[in-house]
């Protein structure tokens, strides 16, 4: 099965099941950036509970923009912010240090355009989970595809579908119970070699 599915920042666990139960991926790539998604944010386990981390745009509603020409704000330091979220709330985790070399220069190197940055953090991702996929890049835009299961939905986070997966251990779930479809961060901090393994064995269900 091959799946055509948005590039995203740190996919979510939805995203990233899409992904591993079909091995051969179509990034889009030729869309129209739209805010308020799930293409410059994720939501980490911090400890007050579930917490976004939003990746400044230079973008105006008045000119549409295809996403891969979306440059990042770097002016507001976000990487920074970001890591210093991740460190608060995965230092304790048990696999925060086997995994921090890897990820973290994604957050002290400067990165131009949203798209790059989100193929660069999935490819680390894919890298952490010893995960290999076959890749593709969309060259046209298609609104409906015939050849392809369609997952660009999930990139929607104002309407989202309702996941049900297995629960598995978090930092904060004594304190606050468990949270759903978080970032694929989360997951791998938590569980780490076994993450790939939770993600096999899960279903996630077409729109």
């Amino acid at each position: 099965m091959t799946v055509i599915i948005h590039p995203t920042y740190f996919p979510n666990i939805a995203h990233f099941i899409a992904m591993v139960r079909a091995k051969n991926i179509t990034f889009e790539m030729q869309d129209n950036f739209v805010k308020q998604t799930y293409r410059n944010r994720t939501y980490i386990y911090g400890a007050n509970g579930k917490l976004m981390l939003n990746i400044p745009v230079i973008y105006s509603q008045k000119n549409r923009q295809k996403y891969s020409d979306v440059k990042i704000f770097n002016e507001e330091k976000w990487q920074l912010q970001h890591w210093k979220s991740l460190e608060s709330a995965y230092k304790t985790s048990p696999f925060f240090e086997f995994y921090e070399d890897e990820i973290k220069p994604l957050f002290f190197e400067e990165a131009e355009y949203l798209l790059e940055f989100n193929i660069k953090c999935f490819q680390v991702i894919c890298e952490c989970l010893q995960l290999e996929l076959e890749t593709s890049k969309t060259i046209t835009f298609e609104k409906k595809v015939k050849d392809k299961t369609d997952f660009r939905f999930l990139v929607n986070s104002k309407i989202e579908t309702i996941h049900n997966f297995e629960t598995y251990t978090q930092v904060f779930s004594n304190k606050l119970g468990f949270i759903n479809n978080l970032s694929i961060l989360d997951l791998l901090f938590n569980e780490g070699p076994n993450a790939l393994n939770y993600l096999e064995s899960q279903t996630i269900s077409i729109k």
